[in-house]
């Protein structure tokens, strides 16, 4: 059994963990190192170009790629933003820009073409985001399948309803990082 000395020092050591911990809550830069914002120059400038909340798209990063230039999924997506080459090869004749491949490991550009496709995304998707951030990582033409058949509504609320577990997660993952980043970076 502990004596009083011993439960006064517990007392004390637990309320200064507390404290301590209240104070680290409460201060940004404190979660800043968890949530950085690297390539800040280009994710503004380009969000500024497209119309996009910069928070937004470092958010989609963070969850893409954490911030690896040379980030490749097994499915062949590259970059920053993890774009498909067709895709990105697609988005650059649209945008009127040169394409080459290996460009999607260049930070600025894989940045500029990943911000006009994702905004491309949000204006057929008439603003929504939830559609648009699942037709960014599953395809549009399965978004539109969904919503056509009544699969899913396209709501936050119904996110469960995502036909693919590796959407729904990123949906959501993204979704939380851009409140997170929202707090943390005010614009």
């Amino acid at each position: 059994m502990a004596g009083p000395g011993k439960i006064k020092k517990m007392f004390w050591m637990t309320t200064v963990a507390i404290v301590v911990a209240m104070i680290l809550i409460a201060i940004p830069w404190f979660w800043r190192l968890f949530y950085p914002f690297p390539y800040r120059d280009s994710i503004l400038r380009h969000s500024r170009e497209f119309d996009l909340d910069p928070n937004l798209v470092v958010a989609v990063i963070r969850v893409e790629s954490k911030f690896r230039i040379t980030a490749e999924s097994p499915r062949g997506a590259k970059g920053l933003m993890q774009l498909m080459p067709d895709t990105a090869r697609w988005a650059a004749e649209q945008m009127g820009i040169e394409y080459s491949e290996g460009d999607l490991f260049d930070p600025d550009y894989n940045i500029t073409v990943g911000c006009w496709y994702l905004a491309n995304l949000l204006h057929e998707f008439k603003g929504n985001l939830p559609a648009a951030l699942a037709a960014y990582n599953a395809g549009r033409g399965n978004v539109r399948d969904w919503l056509a058949q009544g699969i899913w509504q396209g709501s936050l609320e119904e996110i469960e309803r995502i036909p693919f577990k590796e959407t729904r997660d990123f949906v959501f993952r993204v979704l939380h990082d851009y409140r997170v980043y929202s707090a943390l970076y005010k614009k």
